[in-house]
């Protein structure tokens, strides 16, 4: 196998295993307790996993650029975002069908991923993508949402609750991290700088690890967060593992804190019935989720 191709492939797995986090320069406090949560809700139905392929792709134009999103189901809105290197088509289907039950769920490609364009000469920021995601809302005509992040989204997701909080009801955050350049997140620091670094990294995937290597992380203004948070984190997690989320649950006042025994980094690509039960019994209840 030659050197390219040797490169190119190391570059398509680091791509495939990392949906990266944020990054600051401030490392916290070691650990904060946390409040213990409610059992999770028993699988007691069938889902219908969404076809991606079956619902047409539409576009909002937001800040300069064309983001291209799905939408499912009725009721209350829920904007998905997702992690890096991903587009909507990442979400596990069958997770997304069973929000989709009881939410109207959107799901949207980050600019210059994907169906979605960024042909501008912005310099990339995860405040361009949180304030993209907010201008998302508007153009879907709704004054806020729901939001669940997942590991790069769970960042983008911070920073949207921090400059944008009338935007944000509950939120979840998934797969977290408020600093890539913790002794935590070493690993997930390696993969992001080799992403940005290889010729053969996807543009808009360049970007989004110039954007995460640029961010100054959340650290300091978690403790404002006046919202119902919850925190979700396989205990197998190697990219941002589970202390990362029990520390900032700590942070978060009033937040909740769901670990998943077993399970890697964004387990609903695994378990996504008890993911999406998890987000469903946090979302349309007082009475919250403990720790599966």
């Amino acid at each position: 196998m030659t050197p390219a191709r040797n490169s190119i492939l190391s570059i398509a797995l680091i791509i495939c295993l990392l949906i990266a986090a944020g990054c600051t320069n401030s490392a916290g406090p070691t650990q904060h307790p946390v409040q213990a949560t409610q059992p999770p809700v028993q699988v007691t139905q069938q889902y219908t996993a969404v076809s991606y392929d079956a619902t047409h792709v539409q576009y909002a134009k937001v800040n300069g650029v064309t983001l291209a999103y799905r939408e499912f189901g009725s009721g209350e809105p829920l904007l998905m975002i997702t992690g890096f290197g991903n587009t909507m088509k990442d979400w596990n289907p069958t997770f997304i069908g069973i929000l989709a039950a009881k939410y109207h769920v959107y799901i949207y490609d980050p600019r210059g991923m994907g169906s979605s364009s960024d042909d501008t000469t912005i310099t990339p920021s995860m405040s361009q993508y949180a304030d993209d995601a907010a201008s998302l809302m508007t153009a879907l005509g709704q004054d806020s949402m729901n939001v669940y992040g997942a590991s790069m989204g769970s960042s983008t997701s911070q920073q949207l609750v921090i400059d944008h909080p009338e935007r944000v009801k509950k939120l979840v955050l998934d797969s977290n991290t408020y600093s890539i350049r913790i002794p935590e997140t070493k690993k997930l620091l390696g993969m992001v700088e080799t992403a940005n670094a290889s010729h053969a990294t996807p543009e808009g995937t360049r970007r989004e690890a110039q954007a995460n290597l640029a961010w100054r992380g959340s650290w300091d203004h978690l403790s404002g967060i006046n919202k119902e948070v919850i925190l979700v984190v396989g205990t197998s997690d190697d990219l941002t593992p589970e202390a990362v989320s029990v520390r900032m649950s700590g942070q978060i006042k009033g937040s909740r804190l769901v670990r998943f025994k077993g399970l890697p980094h964004v387990g609903s690509h695994y378990a996504p019935v008890e993911y999406g039960e998890n987000a469903l019994a946090f979302l349309g209840k007082d009475e919250l989720p403990r720790d599966k």
